[in-house]
């Protein structure tokens, strides 16, 4: 799993509604990049909305609000119509993003081990380093946790 004070691992990936994400070039501005799991199940779709809403407050605070997962651009795009979405939502098909920060884990239910993704946000700082990490996030209030530390940063 990354840590504070690391270099953000920079990628390109495709995004909802056509074009690309580029990490690095959100510089100088801060970037809240949370993975989560799945679109359109009911942690993730409640995460989603939680971001969502808060979205101008982010936006004040000179930050912009990335999730990442490994659903396709399409499914990506079915997600954001049907519950309203204007975050940004970047396809990792391939799962190299969620590798290299860590978030591609072995996790258990019903006793059995599959690989999936543990839901983290992490926040990175204008300079492209990690200032903060949220590993098992707990989706109940952790946008609004995620906004105080952007704006304290």
């Amino acid at each position: 799993m990354i840590s504070a004070g690391q270099t953000a691992p920079d990628f390109t990936l495709p995004r909802d509604g056509g074009g690309t994400v580029t990490l690095s070039g959100f510089r100088p501005g801060k970037v809240v990049l949370y993975f989560y799991p799945k679109d359109d199940t009911p942690g993730c779709t409640l995460e989603a909305q939680d971001f969502n809403a808060r979205l101008a407050d982010f936006a004040a605070a000179g930050t912009t609000v990335i999730g990442v997962s490994k659903d396709s651009v399409k499914s990506h795009d079915k997600f954001c119509k049907k519950h309203g979405l204007s975050i940004i939502l970047a396809s990792d098909e391939a799962g190299r993003t969620c590798e290299d920060y860590g978030v591609w884990v072995e996790k258990s239910m019903y006793g059995k081990t599959y690989m999936g993704i543990e839901r983290t946000t992490v926040l990175i700082d204008g300079e492209g380093k990690v200032a903060r990490v949220w590993p098992k996030v707990s989706v109940k209030g952790h946008a609004d946790e995620v906004l105080a530390a952007a704006r304290a940063l």
